[in-house]
């Protein structure tokens, strides 16, 4: 009898682990003095410095300041990813997906300050704003292909799954405006939570058939 073969990911080597390691490290240097002093003021070198790399190891694994930030962006990408897919399956659809933008927020960084210093960097900073929103683009693609594994009623599922993900990016990013307009005073969390009963309690009830339009 033949074995089962399996699908296991190998496991990195210790090189493998060592570059993830630093490039983990350079990332979290880097938004931590693009956050404090400025995206456009920081320079390469003073990244490199922090991440205590040479600057040809940095330009190795990144070309520009740019990929840093969107390295970073990718992996809030995989967090929203896999807190969808880590919600019971009997939850709604959109209850699931808010489940999923409030597991977010402790991963953006360690502490309030910093979780806000961050998200003021991201949506306030006009050269990022091409990377923020790519960043939305691949969130609106996860959220849609989560959601379309959830949604079984309806005849549109595709439709409904890009749609509601459409509108939870809405609701994640007016609330970031609020929070930023409060200048991080405030809890993130309730803020969203407020945010998305905002939303429901516009859209309760709403006429599937849609609005009578003159001919």
């Amino acid at each position: 009898m033949k074995p089962i073969a399996t699908t296991e990911a190998p496991r990195p080597g210790l090189r493998e682990r060592k570059q993830a390691r630093v490039r983990s490290m350079i990332i979290a240097q880097a938004m931590r003095l693009f956050s404090a002093q400025g995206y456009d003021q920081t320079t390469v070198d003073e990244v490199a410095e922090a991440a205590e790399v040479s600057r040809r190891t940095l330009f190795r694994m990144f070309e520009t300041k740019g990929d840093i930030v969107l390295a970073w962006t990718k992996g809030m990408t995989q967090a929203l990813t896999e807190a969808l897919e880590s919600c019971p399956r009997d939850t709604h659809p959109a209850d699931a997906m808010m489940h999923a933008f409030i597991s977010l927020v402790p991963r953006i960084a360690a502490n309030r300050q910093d979780t806000y210093a961050f998200v003021y960097l991201i949506e306030k900073t006009p050269s990022l704003q091409t990377v923020s929103m790519q960043k939305y683009r691949k969130w609106e693609d996860c959220l849609a292909e989560g959601l379309l594994k959830r949604i079984t009623e309806r005849r549109s599922r595709r439709n409904a799954a890009r749609l509601m993900a459409r509108c939870g990016i809405a609701i994640f990013r007016t609330a970031l405006d609020e929070w930023i307009r409060l200048k991080g005073r405030p809890a993130l969390v309730p803020l969203l939570q407020k945010t998305y009963a905002l939303q429901s309690s516009m859209w309760k009830q709403p006429d599937v058939t849609g609005p009578d339009i003159p001919a």
